[in-house]
This record gives structure tokens, C-alpha cells and sequence, in this order.
């Protein structure tokens, strides 16, 4: 039977992803988290699976280009990238939202409100292109890897498009969210080739993926 390379992103979701796999009884129950991330790449004796590490937002391009059959990130991730590739299951692990935020002492409430030509920072700018062209508004977009709160502050710019889980990142910034563009969970994505070639063992896990979490093949 052929064997599957996952990809699996690296951060504080990865102990949940594997918590889920090893349910689904595609990683073996007696992995030592701790040793598998400090490894970039481990192949599972019992299973013979094997995974690699990556930052969640490497996930689709690792996945699109075959580098791995499989593989896990966030559903704000694949709208960002737009990859060429399959989008699963749902894991149900990572919930969160990507939101327009605005500094509160603006007095904006709506989106409708936002000046034509205001700055945006976002780590998601295809996403926030779209959306502000979907509404009919004109923004200048300013691409940050990180720490996109922190634009408002220093005048870099007007508003931001960013993820919240809790929304308290952004009360701690002043910063009020006034509309929500996509809501995000982590889920299984599946390289093209990969789905037709070695549909057996992918679809078995995706069956077991759904007694662990629930059917949401059409996510």
C-alpha cells in the first residue's frame, strides 16, 4: 500500500493536528510530540507515514507541488493563496475569523465608512484586495508578515485586516472590528495527483477523520 507525506504546520496547533491524526489512528499513538517538533522531517516506524514540518502558510505550496500528499493549515491560508489543490475536511481545531479593524477613537462603525484610499495592513492582502474591491472601495494595501496591530499605532496606517481568535489582541491596541470577512478552522488539504493515485489510503483517512470530527467533506 502506498504510503502518504503530510505536511504539517509548525506552531501551537500542531500538538491538536496530531492529537486528531493519532484518533484517526494515521500516526501512531506513542509518538512523542515534544521529539516529532523538533524534527523537520520523521517518518512514522508503525505506520510508515511520512510528515514534514512547515509553517502553516508554506502548507499549500508544499501540498500543491507534490512535495506532500497531504497536508493541514487554515482555512484563511488556502483563500490566501489560492491554490491548486483539494480542501477536504474540516478538523475543527484553530477557529478564528479574519476581521477589518479600525482604532476606535475614528468612530467608524462600518466598512461603508472607510475613507476611499485609507491604508490597510494585512498579512492578507489578495484576501483584503478582494474584499474592498467587492465593495466598491478604493485602498492602498501595505503587506506585513506580522504584528499587523502595531500600524495603526505608529501611523504606518489607517486600519487592518488580521485574524482574531478572542478578539483581545485588538481590545489591547484599541483596535475595533467592524466587519467580518472569512471565518477559519484548520483543515485537510490533498494534493491533486496525489487524491487519484492514492485515493485508498486517503480516503480511509478521511473516514476516519469524520468518526473523530464530524462529515464536512464540503468544507
Amino acid at each position: 500500500m502506498a504510503k502518504i507525506i503530510t505536511a504539517l504546520p509548525k506552531g501551537r496547533l500542531m500538538k491538536q493536528v496530531v492529537e486528531i491524526l493519532k484518533e484517526a489512528g494515521f500516526i501512531s499513538t506513542g509518538l512523542d510530540i515534544d521529539e516529532i517538533s523538533r524534527k523537520l522531517v520523521f517518518t512514522d516506524e508503525k505506520t510508515g507515514h511520512s510528515f514534514l514540518l512547515a509553517k502553516p502558510k508554506d502548507v499549500p505550496v508544499y501540498v500543491e507541488h507534490g512535495a506532500a500528499d497531504i497536508g493541514v493549515t487554515g482555512k484563511d491560508v488556502i483563500l490566501e493563496h489560492g491554490k491548486r489543490l483539494y480542501e477536504v475536511q474540516d478538523l475543527k481545531v484553530g477557529a478564528c475569523k479574519l476581521v477589518v479593524a479600525v482604532p476606535a477613537e475614528q468612530g467608524i462603525n462600518r466598512v461603508e465608512d472607510i475613507p476611499d484610499h485609507s491604508r490597510v495592513a494585512t498579512s492578507f492582502p489578495n484576501i483584503t484586495r478582494h474584499f474592498f474591491q467587492k465593495i466598491g472601495k478604493q485602498v492602498e494595501i501595505i503587506y506585513l508578515n506580522g504584528s499587523v496591530e502595531l500600524a495603526p499605532l505608529v501611523d504606518l496606517a489607517d486600519l487592518i485586516v488580521d485574524i482574531t481568535s478572542t478578539g483581545t489582541t485588538l481590545r489591547k491596541n484599541n483596535l475595533l472590528p467592524i466587519a467580518d470577512i472569512a471565518f477559519s478552522s484548520s483543515r485537510l488539504i490533498v494534493n491533486n495527483v496525489s487524491y487519484k493515485t492514492k485515493h485508498g489510503i486517503i480516503g480511509k483517512l478521511i473516514e476516519k477523520l469524520n468518526e473523530v470530527k464530524g462529515d464536512d467533506s464540503d468544507a
